[in-house]
């Protein structure tokens, strides 16, 4: 997976699965941009990079800053070759019935429309350079219900509609449209369901989550990126309107009792 003369562009990029694959990126010779609100944070993995890498802050709900990120990429690298489409967040664990209409309008704008506003902006960028790869963020979530994350939950299957549409109309140009498909992950957001699940023993929310993953842990950002550069490689240059779930498992097989295991 080389990525030398290619520039990448991450949005969420200062933390978690998105720090880890512009990381992924720059170790494999590719130019990297990085977007997020975090401002702290962007710097700071840019400044990891090094030459080679921009921070731009944004905030993918708005049009203009969307359009601004795209165009600081091609002032400072003049092409966008690969997109991950990355920032989103989880909102808060509550029953549908009681779901607060701020904070279901908050996830929806950040997880959808921050993923559309990301595709309005950079396919025709693609478009007109006849190649890319674009790998949007769904989730586990996207597949399946999760009681208590419904706003959630309907945003990542969003994204993967989003996915399959985009990759249908834009494939024979060259540019391709792919989804990755985390379940719980060892960041700041799985930590933060532990808690709102169980506020006085997340530990014990952790242990549940643990129960129901065949390999029986949290994946690492690093293994869910590196799904994201295989994506966003040639190795994948017929692969598009795909989805692929990284998750030990969790969603293609419940767990075996250890004892079957053993045998």
């Amino acid at each position: 997976m080389d990525f030398t003369g290619k520039t990448a562009l991450i949005t969420g990029g200062g933390n978690g699965i998105g720090r880890a694959t512009a990381l992924g990126f720059a170790q494999r010779g590719a130019k990297v941009v990085i977007v997020d609100r975090d401002t702290k944070a962007g710097e700071a993995v840019a400044a990891e990079i090094g030459g080679q890498a921009r921070f731009v802050a944004a905030d993918v709900t708005k049009s203009a800053d969307v359009k601004a990120y795209v165009q600081a990429t091609l002032d400072a690298f003049g092409a966008i070759d690969c997109f991950f489409n990355n920032a989103g967040i989880e909102g808060t664990v509550t029953p549908i019935a009681d779901y607060e209409e701020a904070m279901f309008d908050t996830v929806i704008a950040v997880n959808v429309k921050g993923v559309f506003l990301g595709l309005r902006h950079v396919l025709p960028v693609m478009l007109r350079q006849g190649r890319g790869s674009i790998v949007n963020t769904a989730s586990t979530a996207g597949l399946t219900g999760s009681p208590g994350l419904g706003p959630y939950v309907a945003s990542k299957h969003a994204v993967l509609g989003l996915t399959r549409t985009a990759a249908g109309e834009v494939g024979a140009v060259g540019v391709r449209v792919n989804a990755v498909c985390p379940g719980p992950t060892d960041t700041r957001m799985i930590h933060s369901l532990e808690e709102q699940s169980n506020p006085s023993d997340p530990a014990a929310s952790a242990k549940r989550y643990h129960g129901s993953i065949p390999l029986g842990r949290y994946a690492t950002p690093d293994e869910v990126a590196a799904v994201v550069l295989f994506l966003s490689s040639d190795l994948a240059s017929s692969v598009t309107a795909a989805y692929y779930t990284v998750d030990g498992g969790r969603t293609g097989s419940p767990p075996a009792p250890r004892s079957f295991a053993n045998k």
